[in-house]
Order: C-alpha cells, then structure tokens, then sequence
C-alpha cells in the first residue's frame, strides 16, 4: 500500500464493467485469508450500488473452481442518515453533542409550508401550489447545505451587490427566500435539529477527524462515489490517505488529453483567489467534468489517479475506451473528428436503433431482450429514465412469458394502492362527481374476494344510471337518480347497496364539506373510508406497504405543521407527494433480465445492455433552474448549475456504452409530436460519419417489431345489408324513427331490432337530447300548473335546478332559454286570445297501420277555434326544411296528426289541420329575439312543402311504403340508403363506415 500521506485512488474504465472489476481486483487484494474481505468496510453511494457488488461477489465466486463461502465486507452507504449507526465501533462515539438529529423531511415540508404563509399573508399561494412553492424552498435550501453554504454567506455584501443587478423578480424571489430559511433555521435551533444535508455533512466531517486523528485498523475503501459536496471529497481525501485505504472512481478518463481536461473549465477551482468557483465557459455537460469537480475539492490532481488493473467478465473491447473519450470532447477539442481515423470513431458492437413511435420502440427493445435470451447465460438490461417505456417493455416481454421487475420502480400515485387513495381524495374533494365516483367503487381492491361479484354488478348498474350530465354535488342526488331511472325490478336491490356504499363514504363526505380541515384529520378519514371499501388487503402488498408508510409519515409531520388544507386541494396535494415516492418491486423477475433508472443502472451490468428513451427532455432531461435564487447567485456561491444534471446523464451514457454490446434507441416522435434525437445519439452520428452510422444502424430489429403485430391483408369491409327473418322484422315504429329507416335503414335495424342503445359518457357535457327534454319538461310543467301569463320563467328556474347539469352549462345557457320561452309565454297567450287553446302537452299515443304499432309522444296539441288539432313539435335547434318534409324524411308532425284522427291520444282526438314547428334559435332575417314558429306546408311565398290538403295522406303513403319495403317485405336494412340526408351517427362505428363509404360506386349503389 501507498504510504498515509499520499493519495490512493483508482478509476475503473467505462469498457470493465465497474462493479465486477472492483470485486475481482478486491479479492487478491484483500481475501488471502478466510476473514480478510471481512475486515474490509466499503463505503458505496447508494443501496442499489451494495445489491449490484453483492451480486459481482456471487458471480466471482461461481467462476472459481474452488467451492466454499465467502464472508463479504461490510457495506456501508455514504449518505445515511444514520451512518453513525451503519459504520457502528468503526468511529465510535460518533453520535455525539456536535452531530444533532436531523429534522423529518415531510415536516419541513409541511413547517415551510405555513411558515410562507405566514411571511406572505394575503399574497401566498393557496393550496397546492403553497406546497408545491414550500418543496422548491427545501430543495433550495438542501443544495446550499450540500455545498455547505452557511445561510449567512448569502447576506454577505458581494451577494447582495449581486442579487441587486437581477430582475425584479428575482430580487423579489431572493428576499422571501432569506426570511423564510431565517424563521426555518430559528425552529430548527429551537428544535435542536438540522437538515438532513446538514446532518450528513456534520458526519462526514466528524468521520474524517477521526480516522485522520486516529487511522482505523481494518481497511476502508470507497468505491462508486460520483458525489462531489465539499464535505464528501474532504472524507474520501482522508479516505484515500489511510494505510489500507483508497478510492475507486467510476470511469475516470485518464487517457483525456491535458488540453482537453483543462477545457472543462474551472469546476470548482477558481482562477484566482475569491473569484466564483465556476466559469461561465465551463462545459459542465461533459461526462467527465463532475469528477474534476470531486477531483479539485479533494485537492487531487489526475495524475494522482492509478488505473485499476482487475477487468470484470462482462468487459468491452479496451478501443471502446478511448472511442467513449472521443465521443465527448468538449466543443474545440471535438473539432479532431474529422482528422480522426476511423479505428478510434468506430463504437464496435454499438448499434443504433430508431423507431417510429414510443409503442414501436418498446417493441423493438423487447424482441432484442428475448432474442438475447436466447443464448445461455447471457445478461441483458434496459437503462431509461422513461418510466412508461419501461412499463412498456416489461409488458410486452409478459407476452412471452418473461417477468421483467423495473428497479427504477413506478410513482406511489401510479401504483394500485396509490391510486385508490388518489381516488378517494377526488370523491372527497370533488364532492362525488361521477368519474372518480364510479372508478372508486369499481377500484380492483374495493371488496375484493368473495363479495365482489355482486358489488361490481350494483356499481355497472350505478354507472349506467349516472350516464349523461352529471348530477348535484353530493351522495344524496344520486339516490334520486336510482329512484328516477332504474327498473322496477332493480330498483329495490340497488338502492339497498347504495345505502351500504353511502354509509362508507358519508364520514369522509361530511370532512370534505369543512371548508379547511388539518391534513391529518383528512388523512383520518381516507383511511377510516378506504379500509371501509378494502379492508386491510388495502395495506397487504408491496404498494400498499409503501403507501401506509407514506400515510403514517404524512399523519405524524402535519400534527404540527398548522397548516389547514382545503379538501378540494386535497388530491392536487397527494398526487405531488406521492410522485416523489417511487415504489420498487420485489425480487422475483428474470434472473438474466434487467429494467434499470439512470441511478439504479450506476455501476450495473450486462452483456448487452439497450440505452432507451435518448430523446432531448428525457435522457437527458430538461435542465431544471433553480425557481427561487437566481443563476448568477448560485454560481457565486459555488453551487453547481442546472446543466451540471446533463452532464451526469452523459456519464451514466458513457458508463453504459462500455457494456460488450449496446443499442441506442430513440423514437421519431412521443405521444403527441416528433422529437429530436438525444444531444448524445447527434454526437454519437456525427463523430461516426454518414457511412460509419449507416454500419451502425439496426435495421432487422425495428421491421421485425413493425411487422409482429401486422395481420394478414383483408378486403374492406362490404356495405353491411342485413336482412332479419320475418318475424324479426315485425317491430313497433316510433314517430320519430320513421325518418331514420327510410334514409338510414341499418340504423333503423340496429334501434329497434337489435335493440342497441348509445350510452353517453360519464359527466358528459349536455347534449342537444338533453336540453330538448330540459324545454319539454319546463313547458310540460307550465301547461300543467295553468300556462299563467308571466310565469314561464319561474317554471324554467324551478325545473333546471332539479335536472342533471353542472351549474355552469345551467348557468351560461339559462339566459337564451329564458328568452325564448319568454316568446312562448306570448305567442300562448296571444293564441289564447284568438280562441285556441293548449288540450295536451307530453302525451303519448298509439294507432296500428298494417298491422305495425305506430307510437310517440306529442309536444302540445292544440284545440283550434274550428276544433280541429294543431300538432306542435318544440325545436331547440332549426327544424326540419320544407324540402326533407317534402321527400319523406321529417314525418313526425303527419304521423302525430295520424294518430289523432285514429283516436291515439286520449282526450286529444280530431282531425290535425295545423303542423307547427315552434323553433327556440335566434330569429331569421336579422330580427333581434328568439323564437319563432313555422309550418312545412306549401303555401305562398314557399317553394317547398306539402299542400295542406296532402298533409296527412302523404305522411301515410311514406309511412306504407316504409311498412312494405322493410318490415312486412324482404328489402334489406342497407347502411346509409341515402348518404346525404343529414341524421343520426350513431352507429357508425357498428356498420364501419369509414370501410366502404369511400368505396361506393356508381350511383345505383347509392340509390
């Protein structure tokens, strides 16, 4: 070993693979004896880096022909909140009075949260976005105590000078910022805490006093450390200056020119004393500056770093080093491309992979993953930060039987107890609007077992009933809407399991109607609410442990947080938490088969190894500023910028690429527009040249991916023609689908044979239907009460504010309703003055024609000074034209004046002499006002029409015909006979009319 006063430190290329080369250099170096690894403590930056040097061990040891145990080192993972703990005698008492506890993340969160409303009053933001604003304020304040900048370094007079030349909203910014860490260190004082920054620093710093003071007698070594904090790199320098002790740095390229590594810029190490420890030139983006950082802060220079000699079994060709290096030359130094032989571009065994779309991508990614398989033994991982890439892939491998687990995890809010939770705060906070309502109750946990059968039937029941404009806020209404619309025979059923469901919901209900509440009092009652619906198979899986976790800390940090939370804020709130929080699998994927996050994929490994997802925005992702302190502010004080984050992206890039093989793989556009290939994928294209990418390229993979899920070619889809038997054929025609099939038979067919209904959406917004029966239901009750003068108005107020509609369409069309049945209200009475009079409004009646059963329902019938009827139908929209009466296919007035001459309505039988349509759109010809009335009969100055005489016989001819041709004959119901006669679309889709309507012919195909 080196002696104590000289640095020990090591880099392991990109092309070894790090956590193989470091065991296999571990194992002569420290296991000659039974207990030498042992006695040997490794410091490594996270838990995945422990699991992935666990499993190097255990592939080393199956590679030796000796059998026998291995006692592993002790791994310790710097960072730990309670390292004190981890590290154990190794530096006791390292716990003492100088190393306070740190402060409980989630309660800082919530504490900062009414601390800034409590600076701001009035001017603070409410809801979720004071939390969101109080999250950014901790995370500013965590990157100062990373670099280890005191609070008071930004009130010295070089700053403020600073922070006086920003904008105006930074200033702003700036200043809240200060008061806000000065209330939040006076707590923490007063607490007898820290930060958990803070904590960690305090204990690195503690930890190299001692081991300087007084070297361990076991060795220790750090490997894997990427992380350059001052306090850090002061450790690993002691570190690397104990008598067995050392650093081992994850490709170091010590084979970058001096020129180059001094074009990186300053990192950390200014020109002169007092300037800012970054330059503005500085290529933070290179994958090699944050180890010039670390490198500088230890006071190292890189001549000082050795080469690890030990290689891993998974190792690349040693020219993929140096064609890495090339790869990321900073701007000038990129310039030797172009004299470069091709030798030193060439990425052997790199391929490069573009697809069309995300779908295509995790397709192609997939079938690499099962055609590596294929060969024994052979390893192969996914690194992307795309998790729905990831999530993807890992389904498409199910298809053949492979379980993939995503180590990068999925957000808590994304998972199936997350979710449930998140739906629970929506009903909570959205007061039981129908969408989050019925995905709660139909939510796969919710009385799961045994009963749940019978409970998914209530709630699809639940679901058809709720169809449409949404209901009242509140559980009560949707009593109402089961009493209203369910069957008589289900009625009785489901409104006992309503109130079964109601009493689950009505405690967490009655919270949310709190116009403020604690958030542990709403935390209370989700879970008092969910374990109603779940039971405790809510908290029994992987998710749900995390979540229940997550509710404890979340319960225990806003007891004294004095922060209320508007129940409507509730999931907006929830959500942000929970994204924080990913949630891992557990083991029990492929053993071959890896899906890693950039973090988790650090010092992994694999025989081939599929970099996805290299788009710009996702790897690397968008650099983040900082939303509180200005950039110059930070640069200042030596905090590294928001470009530093893409250059550990090139890193994590640059350690994937020294796998034996690798696929770079991107896709054209995302899910909404195209993309543009990763920063990365442009330079990996440009150093190769036009013909060297062109070799690179994977070709076979994508048109295999293309075309896997490609069916066999078929004819388009013929013009559907159905033809029923005859007794299928025998059906009742209503007065309003006499129009429907004589221009649309097939739709006529599908109505009243097949019985098929539409079904609209869930809190759908109010359709032309409904705003019909809105009008019918207002006129109905105002002829009903008397039709006085003067209170149609009242009527209409009344009547909307019982139907379901969200208050905002009732609010917005209220007043054009409301002048339109004023006109009504006036031309009735005016009517009334000449001697006719109201008889029936929303009558129903019947009459047989040939033996079919012809019935509807009459808006109004009117009596006629001369007693004969007139029949008026009310229109929301424009009626029908003078013309489609003319041509048959408007026929409702004449088939409701037939069925009153047949003595169909009782109490409203006569002979129809009046067909009006009675419009409520605006007025034609520019008048001002709406409302206006009109009659499809041919008379002067019209030129379409029916005479009046021929009102009646002509509606019966149509109406025969009909009978003849489709129900008492043998004509097929042809989809759309007349294509252009404007009607109804519902059953586009069912007769797949996009197929063949563009294929239609001559026009006796169309006749």
């Amino acid at each position: 070993m080196v002696g104590a006063t000289t640095p020990s430190l090591w880099s392991i290329p990109a092309h070894r693979g790090f956590a193989d080369a470091l065991v296999a250099g571990l194992l002569p170096r420290y296991g000659g004896d039974a207990l030498g690894l042992a006695r040997l403590t490794l410091l490594l930056p996270s838990q995945r880096a422990i699991r992935s040097v666990t499993e190097a061990f255990v592939r080393a040891l199956g590679e030796q022909d000796a059998v026998g145990g291995l006692l592993l080192p002790r791994m310790v993972v710097l960072g730990d909140l309670d390292l004190d703990e981890a590290l154990g005698a190794l530096l006791d008492p390292l716990d003492g009075p100088d190393v306070p506890p740190a402060a409980d993340p989630t309660a800082r969160w919530l504490r900062l949260a009414a601390l800034i409303r409590q600076i701001e009053g009035d001017e603070a933001p409410k809801g979720a976005a004071l939390l969101r604003r109080a999250w950014e304020a901790g995370q500013t304040m965590d990157r100062l105590a990373v670099e280890g900048i005191a609070p008071e370094t930004l009130l010295s007079d070089e700053i403020v000078a600073l922070v006086g030349e920003q904008a105006g909203h930074w200033q702003d910014s700036t200043r809240g910022f200060l008061k806000l860490m000065a209330h939040w260190r006076a707590e923490l004082e007063a607490q007898g805490c820290v930060d958990p920054p803070t904590r960690r620093n305090l204990l690195f710093a503690h930890a190299a006093r001692a081991w300087k003071a007084a070297p361990p007698k076991n060795p220790i070594l750090a490997a894997g450390v990427t992380s350059a904090s001052p306090a850090l790199a002061d450790l690993l320098r002691v570190v690397s200056e104990l008598p067995e002790g050392g650093v081992v740095l994850p490709d170091l390229d010590l084979t970058l020119d001096d020129a180059v590594w001094d074009e990186l810029g300053q990192a950390g190490h200014p020109d002169e004393p007092g300037g800012a420890p970054f330059g503005r030139s500085d290529a933070a983006t290179h994958p090699q500056y944050h180890l010039k950082l670390l490198l500088n802060r230890m006071g190292v220079a890189r001549g000082e770093v050795q080469l690890w000699q030990r290689s891993g079994p998974a190792s690349a060709p040693p020219e993929r080093a140096r064609a890495i290096s090339n790869l990321f030359l900073p701007p000038q130094a990129s310039a030797r491309w172009v004299d470069l032989p091709e030798k030193q571009r060439r990425l052997a065994n790199v391929r490069l992979m573009e697809s069309g779309h995300p779908g295509e991508e995790a397709q192609a990614i997939a079938l690499l993953m099962r055609e590596a398989l294929e060969k024994p033994e052979k390893r192969v991982a996914l690194v992307t930060p795309d998790r729905a890439l990831a999530g993807r892939v890992v389904a498409h491998l199910a298809r053949w039987g492979i379980g993939a687990d995503d180590s990068g995890g999925q957000p808590l809010s994304q998972t199936l107890a997350g979710r449930f939770l998140l739906l629970l705060a929506e009903v909570a906070g959205e007061q039981a609007t129908p969408v989050p309502l019925i995905a709660l109750l139909g939510h796969p946990l919710v009385k799961a077992g045994e009963p749940r059968p019978r409970w998914l039937e209530s709630v699809r029941a639940l679901d058809l009933l709720l169809r449409g404009p949404r209901p009242d806020a509140g559980l009560e209404p949707i009593a109402g809407v089961i009493d209203k619309k369910a069957s008589p025979r289900r009625k009785p059923g489901l409104i006992a399991w309503w109130r079964e469901a109601e009493a689950m919901l009505s405690p967490l209900m009655a919270a949310a109607r709190e116009e403020a509440l604690p958030l542990s009092t709403l935390l209370d009652a989700l879970v008092t609410c969910g374990e109603a619906l779940c039971g405790q198979g809510l908290w029994g899986e992987t998710d749900g442990r995390a979540l229940a976790s997550f509710v404890e800390g979340l319960r225990n940090a806003s007891d004294g947080a004095d922060l209320p939370i508007p129940p409507r804020d509730l999931p907006a709130v929830l959500r942000d938490a929970m994204d924080r929080i990913s949630v891992r699998p557990a083991w029990g994927g492929h053993p071959r088969v890896a899906i890693y996050g950039l973090l988790e994929a650090r010092m992994g490994r694999a025989d081939l190894v599929i970099c996805g997802g290299l788009t710009e925005g996702v790897w690397p992702g968008s650099p983040k500023p900082d939303p509180l302190l200005p950039p110059a502010v930070l640069r200042q004080l030596g905090v590294p910028g928001a470009d530093f984050r893409i250059g550990l992206a090139a890193h994590d890039l640059a350690a994937c690429l020294g796998a034996p093989e690798v696929v770079l793989s991107w896709a054209r556009r995302d899910e909404g527009a195209p993309v543009i290939p990763s920063r990365f994928v442009l330079r990996v294209t440009a150093m190769l040249g036009e013909k060297l990418a062109r070799d690179h390229r994977e070709t076979r993979i994508p048109a295999w991916a293309g075309g896997l899920d490609v069916g066999r070619k078929v004819p388009p889809h013929p013009r559907p023609q159905p033809m029923p038997s005859k007794d299928q054929r025998r059906v009742d025609i209503a007065v309003t689908a006499l129009d429907r099939l004589r221009a649309d038979p097939y739709q006529f067919y599908a109505q009243a044979i097949l019985g098929l209904r539409s079904i609209d959406a869930l809190d759908a917004q109010p359709s032309p239907a409904w705003r019909g029966t809105a009008v019918h239901d207002i006129l109905d009750a105002w002829h009903k009460a008397g039709a006085v003068p003067g209170t149609l108005a009242a009527t209409a107020g009344v009547v909307l504010d019982s139907m379901q509609a969200h208050p905002l369409e009732r609010s917005l069309w209220r007043p054009r309703l409301v002048a339109a049945l004023e006109w009504i209200d006036s031309e009735v009475s005016a009517l009334v003055a000449e001697g006719r009079r109201v008889i029936a409004t929303e009558i129903k009646g019947e009459m047989k024609v040939d033996g079919i059963r012809i019935h509807g329902r009459a808006d109004r019938i009117d009596r006629n000074p001369d007693g004969s009827l007139a029949v008026v139908d009310y229109k929301t929209g424009a009626p029908p034209s003078g013309k489609q009466v003319q041509a048959g296919f408007a026929l409702q007035l004449g088939l409701i004046g037939m069925i009153a001459g047949d003595g169909g309505f009782v109490g409203a039988e006569g002979e129809a002499t009046r067909f009006e349509y009675w419009s409520m759109t605006r007025r034609r010809k520019g008048e001002p006002g709406f409302g206006w009335r009109d009659e499809p009969i041919l008379e002067k100055p019209k030129r379409s029409g029916i005479p009046r005489e021929d009102f009646l016989p002509e509606t019966e001819k149509f109406l025969r015909e009909a009978i003849a041709r489709w129900l008492l004959g043998s004509e097929p119901f042809t989809a759309r006979l007349n294509p252009d006669i404007a009607g109804y679309n519902d059953y586009d889709q069912l007769m797949r009319l996009d197929e063949w309507l563009g294929l239609l012919g001559d026009e006796d195909d169309q006749a």
